[in-house]
């Protein structure tokens, strides 16, 4: 794991220890007032890659998820995205991000989606599914539909394509919005506690979504509760408490053997 006390680099540089990752994640620092809630959190994100991050209500998880992708902005640390840098620290400690038009482009490479779904309710489903890649990317409706239809019938969803989001169950709300997010052909997908809302018969349905997106090899980066997909899909699994990153290993490591007492303590509680 990268140290949490790594010297300053310099503005918007790209190194070549980053390069090989997707997603690069350097002594992250966040507050929320007098609140510190991420304290040096350090974490890489591969090609192809599944990390599930897990931990207690209140650790920070979801804080760190919307940092990468400028939801939140940090105080302080390093996020590199395939590359390119969205914000960096100076040497006199100052935080720094890109450009705002450098800002959106790195952003659009990745897709986001959300515990509570935010879907537009006056829409229907291809309606939500369309609409960012009409607006945002300025596709033609007769290019984005095939496009759309196939990401439909993924999700299992194309005879819901005229209902609206009050005429369907949580589960597949959530489905639309993985759809409407794989719509803008991101490189990374980010999942902020997709089934956390969800009745629990209605989270094996989501579940199987995104199995089968990491089967495709789509690079995750998944806020979870769920242990079990962690311990199944997740390739590597890393426990944050308390602003920290605690560990992190490959799943059927840090399921079978933990390193530290903290995360042992979790595990003990949620397994």
């Amino acid at each position: 794991m990268p140290s949490t006390t790594e010297a300053a680099i310099p503005a918007f540089a790209t190194t070549a220890t980053d390069t090989a990752a997707m997603l690069s994640a350097r002594n992250i620092h966040k507050r929320f007032g007098a609140l510190p809630v991420l304290r040096g959190v350090s974490l890489q994100l591969r090609r192809g890659e599944v990390v599930a991050i897990v931990g207690p209500s209140g650790s920070g998880k979801s804080t760190f998820l919307r940092c990468m992708n400028h939801l939140e902005t940090i105080d302080r640390g390093h996020i590199e995205v395939e590359g390119d840098v969205l914000a960096t620290t100076d040497a006199a400690g100052v935080c720094q991000y890109a450009s705002d038009a450098q800002v959106r482009r790195i952003c659009k490479r990745m897709g986001m989606v959300f515990q509570h779904f935010n879907l537009f309710p006056h829409m229907t489903v291809l309606q939500n599914v369309i609409e960012a890649p009409l607006v945002v990317r300025g596709m033609r409706r007769q290019d984005i539909m095939p496009k759309a239809e196939s990401l439909l019938n993924k999700v299992g969803l194309w005879n819901k394509r005229d209902a609206y989001p009050a005429q369907i169950s949580g589960g597949q709300k959530q489905r639309v919005a993985i759809a409407r997010a794989l719509a803008m052909e991101p490189d990374i997908m980010l999942f902020d506690e997709p089934t956390s809302a969800l009745d629990p018969e209605l989270t094996g349905e989501v579940l199987r979504t995104m199995q089968q997106l990491a089967e495709e090899s789509m690079t995750m980066l998944v806020v979870t509760h769920e242990m079990g997909f962690a311990r199944e899909v997740a390739d590597t699994t890393a426990f944050m408490d308390q602003g920290e990153l605690i560990e992190a290993r490959p799943s059927a490591d840090f399921f079978a053997r933990p390193e530290r007492q903290r995360t042992r303590a979790f595990l003990d509680n949620m397994l």
